[in-house]
């Protein structure tokens, strides 16, 4: 990958997306994602090369740095979060689309998917409470978030949200999960024993582990 043209084309491929060029300088071409309408993929000229501008966790910041010598701290931007990629054909083109998916996922992120992602983490015959899947989403502190999240659940089939119950475990109410006692069945077809609209925390519990 050595042209904008390709660079852009794939930033736009991920869902929900669009270019934009904020500063009035068509030097500088963005993709920005219409969640929050962040930019994730920054393109732009200097030095004779495309230059791409990504997001990236500081931890793999410098694994990207000491792997390709065009990769380096991101040009204009915190250098801990940004790399910049130096389209001069050094750096592999799937190593360039990974570092570009990555920036995507970093700010397409949302309290809502992440704890989505726990919720789908809960195995089989084993519960988790509001606060502990709060806790796996990154903050335990938004564990009414969570329950917010739940009611909202786009895609229950994948999203086994049945399987969350308060600090007492204790079952949602009726208004959740398609019917009063929905849930416990669902609970009690995975082996899960729900007594009086509650479950024993102490046996059912997911331990936080795989």
């Amino acid at each position: 990958m050595k042209t904008r043209e390709e660079a852009l084309k794939y930033g736009l491929s991920f869902p929900n997306t669009y270019q934009d060029a904020p500063f009035h300088d068509p030097n500088w071409q963005l993709v920005r994602y219409k969640g929050n309408n962040k930019a994730f993929l920054w393109t732009y000229e200097r030095d004779g090369y495309i230059n791409l501008n990504v997001k990236v966790e500081p931890d793999k910041a410098f694994l990207w740095r000491d792997m390709y010598e065009s990769v380096i701290p991101g040009y204009h931007q915190n250098k801990e979060h940004w790399n910049t990629i130096i389209l001069d054909g050094s750096v592999s083109d799937d190593d360039v689309k990974v570092m570009i998916a990555e920036s995507y996922d970093l700010i397409s992120d949302s309290p809502s998917k992440r704890i989505y992602e726990a919720v789908k983490l809960i195995p089989k015959g084993c519960v988790a409470t509001y606060a502990q899947v709060a806790e796996k989403a990154g903050d335990r502190k938004m564990a009414r978030a969570v329950g917010n999240a739940l009611h909202k659940n786009p895609d229950p089939s994948t999203i086994p949200c049945h399987r969350v119950v308060n600090a007492k475990g204790e079952l949602a109410g009726e208004y959740a999960f398609g019917g009063a006692w929905q849930q416990a069945k669902l609970l009690e077809a995975e082996g899960v024993e729900v007594n009086d609209g509650k479950v024993d925390l102490t046996r059912f519990q997911w331990s936080g582990e795989r």
